[in-house]
């Protein structure tokens, strides 16, 4: 039986090794990004929050803030949300970067469409949310039984309210994305995922249900549709896009 030296041991340790070393620069790289954009977004911050706040104001209603501070940090985690939005594609990019080593060479040149179609589905997602999903959810939360209930509502809560059904449908959107993605890695099929749909509704319910905001049924249901719906858009996705199976005749060629 052969030996194993400590050097074979060391050699066999630094793919490892250079993999982190790789992440830790890919995230150094997306910390930053996302610092700049944070500072490009910052001083907007109190328009950004006025125009979250128009399904509040078609309800007749005002935000208030209960603390001195309040204000302050809302403004903050506003700006940093907004900066995500605006550097998703250097931070699209970093991920593939980092995943692209793993692909074959013919995969890489799909850096591109990863990226815009990445953006794309993000910000279909958070438009989704906040075009559609908050005013409904806001409207049947507010007046939801409260007929004789005065609703006072701290911008803090509001802006987390927004921002969670936001970031949580942007990330939701890229499910066939992902999908795509790891059907091109081998690491799933369609035929395995058509196959195992049912167990794939129930933990998009499970999901939804930790995603959403608020604990009711109604909310969770926003949100479990629509991950169904694009479960089965990345099915077909992945039967266009996904890595081809070599059949037989190709392997007996090969």
């Amino acid at each position: 039986m052969a030996k194993v030296t400590v050097d074979d041991a060391q050699d066999a340790k630094m793919p490892f090794l250079a993999h982190l070393d790789e992440l830790r620069k890919r995230i150094v790289v997306s910390v930053i990004a996302l610092g700049v954009g944070f500072a490009a977004t910052f001083s907007f911050s109190e328009r950004i929050i006025d125009w979250l706040a128009r399904p509040m104001q078609k309800l007749g209603m005002k935000l208030a803030f209960l603390e001195p501070t309040e204000p302050f940090w809302v403004n903050m985690k506003v700006a940093l949300v907004a900066g995500l939005f605006l550097v998703l594609p250097v931070i699209l990019y970093e991920v593939w970067a980092f995943i692209a080593p793993g692909l074959l060479p013919r995969e890489r040149k799909f850096a591109l469409p990863f990226i815009v179609i990445g953006t794309l589905c993000f910000g279909l997602g958070a438009a989704f949310a906040l075009m559609v999903i908050v005013p409904y959810a806001l409207t049947f939360l507010v007046t939801f039984k409260a007929t004789n209930l005065v609703a006072t509502i701290s911008v803090n809560r509001y802006v987390d309210f927004v921002i969670k059904f936001t970031v949580a449908f942007g990330l939701v959107f890229e499910l066939p994305l992902g999908i795509t993605l790891g059907s091109r890695l081998g690491l799933v099929t369609p035929e395995f995922l058509a196959r195992n749909r049912k167990y794939a509704i129930l933990i998009n319910f499970v999901i939804a249900a930790i995603l959403t905001p608020t604990p009711d049924a109604f909310n969770q249901l926003l949100m479990a549709g629509p991950l169904i719906l694009l479960y089965e858009v990345g099915i077909i996705a992945a039967r266009l896009f996904g890595r081809r199976r070599p059949t037989a005749a190709t392997a007996t060629a090969g």
